[in-house]
């Protein structure tokens, strides 16, 4: 199953994989794909993982983010 997310704050490459590796570190995420161009990440996830440990961690990476 994938999520959209919506991400601010962001300014460059080094922000993205940041993010990416937030994301990626939650257990059920396989992939992460972020995107600085569209202020968005596309997450790869197993039905166990909740909206808000998507939110957790990237609000504790520092970038503001909402569920799309």
């Amino acid at each position: 199953m994938t999520k959209q997310l919506k991400i601010s704050g962001m300014s460059c490459d080094h922000c993205v994989g940041h993010v990416k590796s937030a994301l990626e570190r939650l257990d059920g995420v396989s992939r992460a794909d972020v995107s600085l161009e569209n202020n968005a990440a596309e997450v790869t996830l197993s039905d166990g993982v909740i909206d808000g440990d998507l939110i957790a961690a990237v609000e504790a990476a520092g970038y503001q983010v909402e569920v799309a």
